[in-house]
């Protein structure tokens, strides 16, 4: 386990299956990460709605959800009880609705902001989105970042063979630590942005290549 071949037979076989896919196919996630570009603030409120909306939810389903309230947003804006009516999650729609009405300001606040960490930490204070979150969109807007989410967790305990306490809703430090040298070790290994290796990591564990 970890290294090259074996992360390139895991990324063949999801491929083989057809879940190549986040938000973005992993061809579009590789080259974004590889090149990133700047987005309008409508493409900014899609990403953010996506990572809102995704949570607690089979990515299929995500995707489907996302796709009808995205329709919907593009054509008629944010209308909150018409939401609401395809998906009964008020906070949720309160979030899409705020983040939709305000895309402007927040997507020129966003690329007014040098520093990954400022960026990453403002994307961690909008609405219903928090910490390990602001993590999988800051990578689903093009910079080079992993989410720390609990598979990704589990795999680095794994990766330096120690059992420590996982907490989903508060990356405990060591964890962060052994999960940063995984992927420094598999960015050598491969050549990738630690961003799309975590794409394939992650769904890797998602639907059972990797077993933890």
């Amino acid at each position: 386990m970890f290294d090259r071949v074996w992360f390139e037979n895991l990324e063949s076989k999801i491929r083989e299956m057809g879940a190549d896919s986040d938000a973005q196919s992993f061809d579009e996630i590789r080259e974004n990460l590889s090149h990133p570009k700047k987005l309008s603030p409508t493409e900014f409120a899609d990403m953010c709605n996506y990572v809102i909306l995704a949570g607690g939810f089979s990515q299929k389903t995500a995707k489907n959800i996302h796709a009808q309230i995205t329709e919907y947003l593009h054509k008629n804006g944010a209308n909150f009880d018409e939401l609401f009516a395809m998906f009964h999650n008020k906070n949720k729609i309160n979030a899409v609705c705020e983040i939709w009405n305000n895309k402007n300001t927040l997507c020129a606040e966003y690329y007014g902001i040098d520093g990954l960490d400022d960026k990453i930490k403002y994307l961690s204070n909008l609405p219903h989105i928090g910490k390990i979150t602001a993590n999988h969109l800051a990578r689903n807007l093009g910079e080079n970042v992993v989410k720390y989410d609990i598979w990704i967790q589990r795999l680095g305990c794994k990766y330096a063979n120690k059992n420590l306490d996982i907490d989903n809703g508060k990356l405990n430090l060591e964890i962060k630590k052994v999960c940063d040298e995984m992927f420094s070790h598999l960015a050598v290994e491969t050549g990738l942005p630690i961003g799309y290796i975590d794409v394939v990591l992650w769904k890797s564990c998602q639907i059972g290549l990797i077993k933890l």
